[in-house]
């Protein structure tokens, strides 16, 4: 009975295993395979001749004597992007957190047109609301005349094309991902909790930090994830918003696959990124799991 019970989970399981090996795990060969070969003489590939220049060149270059010397010009556009994605967590968490909470304190029937609300921007193409933000953050746009009625001559707002410009557009797009998870840990929130912190002298500041942050830390880390992790690879809003002078990890790996046609280079690049997501994921993990343990 125990190898029929087998048997059968395998077989429930297998459909999403094959499909997973088929659409992600197989192209991740073939772009680790390609990231140890040699750049063709017009680009592309050379099969069967293999070479790490590709993983030496994200850090090293070389001169016209072919001594590597080193470069950081690729490490500084990592290291930009890394930045801008955790400030884009962090603004998302500012905004998101008190959203989320709020809308865990309503009724239920509020709630669910709340969520509604927030869930609305995925109805729109992100090349679409993208395109709005360039209308509304641009000199002379509607934000600009808003200022100046109001009696703030401003004089252009210089933000577009700016890493402030994508900044702003990275946090609008992936806000939702924040108030989700958030919401569904405040939605379980036991009020009675928040009750007894009250009627044991607490006041709102040690009711927020005490009580209803660490039973709300595992949304906190869900948001987190899901808004940090997609923002390494954004493509669109940074090309758009920053006018493609703010180059980011997902438009660098863009232009060797495409118009300097070096696939082995942008399968490198591709592999360190994930690499350094995979590193940074499980210290933040083991770290969460250290909290958690001495929490409880």
């Amino acid at each position: 009975m125990e190898i029929f019970t087998r048997h059968k989970r395998f077989w429930l399981i297998a459909p999403a295993v094959i499909y997973i090996g088929f659409f992600m795990g197989l192209p991740l060969v073939q772009m680790a395979y390609v990231s140890i070969l040699e750049r063709g003489v017009n680009g592309g590939v050379e099969w069967g001749n293999f070479s790490f220049d590709s993983y030496v060149s994200f850090i090293f270059e070389r001169d016209l004597m072919d001594n590597l010397m080193v470069n950081t010009d690729y490490l500084q556009i990592f290291l930009r992007s890394f930045g801008l994605s955790a400030l884009t967590t962090v603004l998302a968490l500012i905004l998101g957190f008190p959203t989320a909470f709020y809308i865990a304190m309503q009724p239920q029937k509020r709630r669910n047109m709340f969520i509604f609300l927030v869930t609305i921007p995925f109805w729109t193409n992100i090349l679409v609301r993208n395109y709005a933000w360039m209308l509304l953050l641009r000199n002379g746009g509607l934000i600009d005349h808003l200022l100046a009625s109001v009696g703030i001559q401003t004089g252009g707002l210089d933000i577009l094309y700016t890493p402030y410009a994508v900044s702003i557009g990275l946090t609008y797009t992936y806000l939702p991902f924040m108030v989700l998870p958030i919401y569904a840990s405040l939605e379980k929130l036991d009020h009675r909790l928040i009750e007894a912190a009250f009627d044991l002298g607490a006041n709102k500041r040690k009711a927020m930090t005490r009580i209803i942050l660490p039973l709300a830390a595992p949304g906190i880390v869900a948001g987190a994830i899901l808004v940090f992790i997609p923002c390494l690879g954004a493509y669109v809003t940074p090309e758009l918003l920053g006018g493609g002078k703010f180059m980011m990890i997902s438009n660098l790996i863009g232009s060797q696959f495409g118009a300097a046609r070096n696939w082995p280079f942008g399968s490198a690049l591709s592999f360190v990124l994930l690499a350094m997501v995979l590193l940074a994921m499980l210290v933040y993990s083991l770290k969460f799991k250290k909290m958690a343990e001495d929490a409880s």
